[in-house]
């Protein structure tokens, strides 16, 4: 009868249901256990550790710092290649047809230079973020997993659309991140 009912619902809904259904079976040895009361059950708000704690923050100023000269440096560029193209576009009608060709391709130049500049920068920013967010991440879960056994915990949550203030470990791991 269940093969039935299955085969009988449309083909879009069948993957999201059997799916469903595998959710619902992995998750009753769970639910079976924290309705008996031996299971704990532990959240920590992972972005807060990446935005709080003093490692976070002394990591963001260090990056700044190492990165603030590339940014001036790239914000002249952008200043830069803004002057020419205003002052092409001032010239441009007094301009003969040669000349004005040779200032539009010297204008696409600087403006391809400056792309390539600014995504430079930005790619090697954004992988500077995630080294130091990783090693971040990386000892923070050393205190998690410290933090559990201490309270006996049997499971620590990263991630969940909500979460009770009393299952909220996210202030005593910022505490140990901090010391």
């Amino acid at each position: 009868m269940l093969n039935k009912s299955i085969s009988s619902l449309p083909q879009s809904l069948r993957v999201p249901l059997l799916l469903a259904a595998l959710c619902a079976g992995a998750l009753a040895p769970l639910c079976a256990q924290a309705q008996t009361g031996s299971g704990r059950i532990g959240f920590v708000y992972t972005e807060r550790l990446m935005t709080e704690s003093k490692l976070a923050r002394a990591a963001d100023e260090k990056i700044q710092n190492e990165f603030s000269k590339r940014q001036k440096q790239v914000d002249d560029m952008v200043k830069r290649y803004k002057g020419a193209r205003e002052k092409f576009d001032d010239d441009a009608p007094k301009l003969n047809d040669i000349d004005r060709t040779r200032r539009t391709r010297e204008l696409l130049d600087m403006e391809k230079d400056v792309q390539r500049m600014q995504r430079e920068f930005n790619e090697d920013l954004f992988q500077r973020k995630n080294e130091e967010r990783a090693a971040i991440a990386q000892r923070a879960s050393k205190l998690i997993e410290q933090v559990a056994e201490q309270e006996h915990l049997d499971v620590v949550l990263q991630e969940a659309v909500w979460t009770s203030p009393r299952i909220d470990i996210t202030d005593k791991i910022l505490k140990l991140l901090d010391r």
